[in-house]
């Protein structure tokens, strides 16, 4: 079960992108020097399919695409939501997982950021990241993590 602690528009996570970020929680990483470690517990509301139609009409027309951070305890139900917001919501999906393995239908999403957060190397502003922020074109990743880098 997918839940979420809170959302926010934002203009910075996604590249030409007004988003709705949504937080999810129960985020097994636990990476070293997470920015937000109560995402790591078991808490929140349930983000169903009628709860993410809900969040999108309230800013529909001011959002572009839908960022979706965390995720990686259900993978499977992510996959699932990235279906429904290009289906149903005919949104861009944007995906930040702490992980590296590529969903199971890669064209359900139209950015993916891969990685954990490794303090010694930064988050994607850093040129020394670990972490990938790919846009998906036709099936495939195109890196994009120099977006991020001024």
């Amino acid at each position: 079960m997918l839940k979420y602690y809170n959302y926010d528009i934002v203009f910075q996570e996604v590249p030409d992108e007004t988003s709705l970020a949504i937080n999810l929680t129960n985020c097994p990483n636990h990476c070293n020097g997470c920015h937000s470690p109560h995402l790591w517990e078991d808490i929140g509301t349930e983000l169903t399919e009628q709860e993410l139609d809900r969040l999108a009409e309230i800013y529909k027309g001011d959002i572009t695409c839908i960022c979706i951070l965390g995720g990686d305890a259900a993978k499977s139900e992510v996959e699932a939501m990235a279906r429904h917001i290009k289906e149903k919501l005919n949104l861009k999906m944007a995906w930040y997982t702490g992980r590296y393995d590529k969903p199971a239908n890669i064209n359900d999403f139209d950015y993916i950021k891969m990685g954990p957060y490794i303090p010694e190397r930064g988050g994607l502003k850093s040129p020394d990241t670990n972490q990938r922020f790919y846009k998906v074109v036709d099936g495939e990743l195109i890196d994009n993590t120099s977006r991020f880098h001024k």
